[in-house]
């Protein structure tokens, strides 16, 4: 499957699910939010969101400051 992941083109393997995605992707979902389609998911939707060749994905990680 083809996705733009953070504007970036990427050919992905047996991806399904946002938390598919993660996993290839060797990502802690617990600080980042992600977006499919300008549409934010909710981390409880990881393991069911699926995924369509061509979703454009963002992926954002949490920083602390201060």
């Amino acid at each position: 499957m083809k996705l733009i992941i953070n504007g970036e083109s990427m050919e992905t393997g047996n991806v399904l699910t946002v938390q598919d995605l993660l996993n290839e992707m060797r990502i802690e979902p617990s600080r980042i939010a992600v977006e499919v389609n300008m549409s934010i998911i909710k981390k409880t939707e990881y393991t069911v969101f699926m995924l369509n060749d061509g979703d454009k994905i963002e992926i954002v990680n949490f920083v602390g400051g201060g």
